[in-house]
């Protein structure tokens, strides 16, 4: 086996189904992984993680060199071992972490000094570092180390940010070790200008890389501006190539950037909402704090064949959460997941049988019909 290889098994317009092939496993696309910053999965095991249907999970290259540092978990045996995930593992690079988490950030050609958001503790973050950082991990999937302004900034900002970064995606590239069944991506970025926009994939697709991500997106930017941004940019890039939306997002989000050509995923969406009592469902988001619930008798969702709540009423969920037991948030968490999966699974099938077009619209129905009040 060479660098982790990506099979193009079948398109529908725009929307593809392929075969990611890494040292840890096949992960089928397009896929949602499971987001675990701090090699956790909050509130889950790593089995019941599986049970879901998820294929590949996310690291983080900041909070694990921040707690308990890379080389730490390198003389531990490694990120899948430690975590108990044999499964593919992609790692964040960092780079959006130190714009959004840590204090006293201070920007040079060379890299990132900054303190750390746990303790003020002074850190250096640079291509280099973060490379190394994540090959400690022994991470499936490298990210290449990037520079996130936060936004809205004036095209010339977000311009030099951009051209910081393709300089830091060469550096990234240069350190990076290959390894057979192991790649590394380069992070598409420019904001919402276009033309940055594909010059940023001009130039990674260049650089070569295993594949290609758009990040800088999902950042509270309208819907309708993000599919804009993706129209233009994924035809950019490598056909060839799996193409990864960073940090994406809600389920009529996925469906709209599958529509578009994506085929990675991750977010905090279905995590954190299990944690705060939000459950979705075939009938949009739920609150289960809600006092409706605590006399229903009937289950969360009456189409999900998720495992975690066989039996459960929505009344005991209510009850958990309302109580503040741990049980309430792991098996929404659980839930959550497990919908998003099987989101994915459906969107996978659909691309297959060449009926994506329909499938899109009967998923937005669903979304947007609305929960049945209780008898």
């Amino acid at each position: 086996m060479t660098a982790l290889s990506f099979d193009l098994l079948n398109t529908d317009g725009r929307a593809r189904r392929g075969r990611l092939t890494t040292a840890h496993g096949t992960v089928e696309t397009p896929t949602f992984m499971a987001v675990g910053t701090a090699a956790t999965v909050k509130a889950m095991t790593m089995d019941a993680v599986r049970a879901t249907g998820t294929q590949i999970v996310l690291g983080n290259t900041y909070h694990l060199m921040l707690r308990p540092s890379a080389e730490r978990i390198a003389k531990l045996g490694g990120l899948h071992k430690f975590m108990l995930w044999p499964g593919p593992i992609l790692t964040d690079s960092g780079g959006f972490q130190v714009m959004s988490l840590s204090k006293l950030r201070k920007i040079t050609e060379k890299g990132v000094t900054f303190r750390s958001h746990i303790d003020g503790a002074a850190y250096e973050l640079n291509p280099e570092r973060s490379t190394e950082i994540q090959h400690l991990l022994d991470a499936t999937i490298t990210m290449a180390f990037d520079e996130c302004p936060k936004l809205p900034a004036d095209k010339a900002l977000i311009e030099k940010s951009m051209e910081l970064s393709m300089r830091w995606a060469t550096r990234s590239r240069a350190a990076f070790k290959a390894r057979p069944g192991y790649g590394q991506f380069g992070i598409v970025q420019g904001g919402t200008e276009i033309d940055l926009r594909l010059r940023s994939a001009a130039a990674l697709t260049q650089i070569g890389f295993e594949g290609y991500a758009v990040g800088g997106l999902a950042v509270g930017e309208p819907q309708e501006q993000m599919f804009a941004v993706l129209d233009e940019t994924v035809p950019a890039l490598p056909a060839d190539k799996p193409h990864y939306l960073m940090g994406v997002g809600t389920p009529e989000d996925i469906i709209g950037a599958v529509e578009r050509g994506i085929d990675m995923f991750d977010c905090v969406l279905p995590t954190r909402s299990g944690r705060t009592a939000q459950a979705f469902t075939s009938r949009g988001t739920i609150n289960l704090r809600n006092a409706r619930h605590q006399d229903d008798h009937r289950p969360l969702d009456e189409e999900c064949a998720c495992p975690a709540l066989a039996g459960v009423t929505r009344a005991y969920l209510h009850h958990l959460i309302r109580c503040e037991e741990i049980l309430g948030p792991m098996l929404l968490t659980w839930h959550n997941i497990y919908f998003y999966q099987n989101l994915m699974r459906r969107l996978r099938g659909a691309i297959e049988q060449g009926r994506f077009v329909d499938e899109a619209a009967t998923l937005r129905a669903e979304l947007a019909r609305g929960d049945i009040a209780p008898l």
